[in-house]
């Protein structure tokens, strides 16, 4: 992967600064997710800036997984996570665990037990927090912070060996009560947590916390370039301070960049996690939803989110993009890669009333309208076609040129039919629709004598194969406010799926395979899903709609 996240930006600046005056002599960066769940598209830009920057270095890039709290990872997400980095274009060099450093971790918090630079500490999350104070005032010291460096060691293997429950003590580096970074405040290094690990199993039962696995973690594997979001600038003194009172050998140097946020667009991996455990998506892949997967489901490509990702850029400073954006980009890229074929989502018969009932001929109609070098398909018409029901008004409003008791059309590829009639049921809908057809308005054939103000696709009814044709709208509201206090899921779009039952032709699509990517003329562009197509049925996801007003500035 070539470096594709802006050809210039602050961190690229860095490294070449760094590598100019020796500071690093090969460039080592990394993606760290912690496997408690899928990966969404605020981690692709980091994927991607990170691996890119490897690359055009030639340095290396580590996918590492910070699996140090066991209570929600599962070696489910570990592999989730391996595939959509891959699939993203993201080649790393190596794959690493936090928990294969676990030993070491261990170690480097005795070390600071002994400089009397940790303690254990016995106070309930509630008073430790009453103590920790707050953004305006100190804190104030823990009761058991002067304990003895012998009675700390001694605390600390007994809850390495299991004679203490969850939650009855923790280890705490002893640094500044009263600074006003509130991270600096005695933080905890470790936890107790009798719960068997994807990785270790029921060899440990103390888990260090982030902040202190961390830098750890990069300094070990010799990260030159620790690249976080900003919500981790104010733990960077602690990164530091770890790392130099931890003694070790390499020091790694961390540096913050904004995080990617995008309207109608949950980025929280909880808020994900109860969508999923909700069900009130369809899992983790569902095109709903912003991970990875659901977007490659939904038919997103890994070019047109490189793309987008580039666009944003890397800045200093927190900002939203507007979700149509990636939209754009998306458009931009399957536009000429998707096979034109015509399908009806809506369906409502439509007989040619004077064209010979035994007769089937086939039309030449274009394979890619935006790229005449894909050439033409055959595709049968008949007597009995079915068109979409928006395409056909008993009576009809103002500007409506579609068909209507008199009115003449054009059918996509074929000629002019003008209604002449309707049927309804038993409950006033119209079934069918009637017309004649002039057999001298073949498209190619040159006619002139008149024109029609509109064209309309079909389907030919005979061999039409039968689809479902799933739609998606924003998953959230954002036109509806989240208090504070207020359940987010307040904000679900009932109307963001709808699942449609109609037909496709056949030629186009007689070959379709998983993710196959097709223009549905006038109903956007389309993929072929991976989850529900069968044998029987093929299902398709709409991927985008074929215009949007969004526009992006190119200079």
């Amino acid at each position: 992967m070539s470096n594709e996240i802006s050809p210039s930006n602050f961190i690229r600046n860095i490294i070449i600064d760094d590598l100019n005056t020796g500071k690093c002599k090969q460039v080592i960066t990394r993606f760290p997710p912690e496997p408690n769940g899928y990966l969404h598209i605020g981690h692709a830009k980091s994927i991607i800036l990170n691996s890119a920057l490897s690359e055009e270095f030639k340095g290396k890039f580590n996918l590492r997984f910070d699996d140090t709290n066991p209570i929600k990872e599962d070696t489910e997400y570990v592999e989730s996570i391996k595939e959509d980095v891959k699939w993203l274009g993201g080649n790393w060099d190596g794959i690493y665990f936090a928990s294969n450093y676990f030993d070491t971790m261990y170690e480097k918090a005795t070390l600071l037990i002994k400089k009397g630079l940790a303690y254990v500490c016995d106070l309930s999350p509630e008073e430790m927090r009453e103590y920790r104070g707050t953004l305006t005032e100190g804190g104030k010291d823990s009761p058991y912070r002067n304990r003895t460096i012998e009675e700390n060691l001694q605390l600390f293997e007994s809850m390495k060996n299991g004679e203490f429950k969850d939650g009855e003590k923790v280890l705490r580096a002893k640094i500044d009560m009263s600074s006003p970074n509130i991270n600096l405040r005695d933080p905890i290094l470790y936890r107790i947590a009798h719960t068997e690990h994807h990785n270790t199993k029921d060899k440990w039962c103390i888990y260090p916390m982030y902040d202190f696995a961390h830098p750890i973690e990069d300094a070990i594997e010799g990260v030159t370039h620790s690249i976080c979001t900003l919500e981790f600038e104010d733990h960077r003194p602690l990164y530091d301070w770890i790392v130099k009172e931890c003694e070790m050998e390499f020091v790694p140097r961390q540096f913050e960049f904004a995080r990617l946020n995008i309207t109608n667009t949950v980025m929280s991996k909880r808020k994900l996690k109860q969508l999923v455990d909700e069900k009130i998506v369809d899992g983790w892949d569902d095109p709903r939803m912003p991970t990875i997967c659901g977007l490659r489901r939904k038919g997103y490509t890994k070019e047109a989110i490189r793309n987008f990702c580039s666009a944003i850029g890397v800045a200093k400073s927190n900002s939203t993009v507007d979700s149509q954006m990636l939209e754009y980009f998306i458009r931009e890229d399957v536009q000429l890669k998707a096979q034109a074929a015509m399908a009806v989502m809506r369906p409502l018969k439509l007989i040619i009333t004077n064209y010979p009932e035994d007769q089937t001929e086939l039309l030449e109609i274009e394979n890619n309208a935006n790229d005449e070098a894909q050439g033409k398909r055959l595709v049968p018409f008949s007597r009995e076609l079915y068109i979409e029901r928006e395409d056909f008004m008993e009576v009809p409003v103002k500007k409506y040129f579609r068909l209507f008791p008199g009115n003449e059309v054009r059918l996509k590829g074929g000629y002019f039919a003008k209604c002449t009639g309707f049927i309804k049921d038993e409950n006033g809908e119209v079934v069918e629709v009637h017309c004649t057809y002039d057999p001298d308005t073949k498209s190619g054939s040159g006619f002139t004598g008149r024109k029609v103000k509109a064209t309309i696709h079909w389907v030919e009814a005979k061999t039409a194969k039968t689809a479902e044709f799933r739609l998606f709208e924003p998953l959230i509201l954002d036109d509806i406010e989240e208090n504070e206090g207020k359940n987010f899921l307040e904000q679900i779009n009932p109307k963001s799926l709808e699942i449609l039952q109609g037909f496709i032709e056949p030629v186009a699509i007689e070959n379709a395979k998983v993710q196959d990517k097709f223009q549905l003329i006038r109903n956007g562009f389309f993929t072929v899903d991976s989850k529900y197509t069968t044998e029987e049925k093929l299902v398709f996801n709409r991927i985008v709609s074929l215009k949007s007003s969004f526009k992006i500035d190119k200079k």
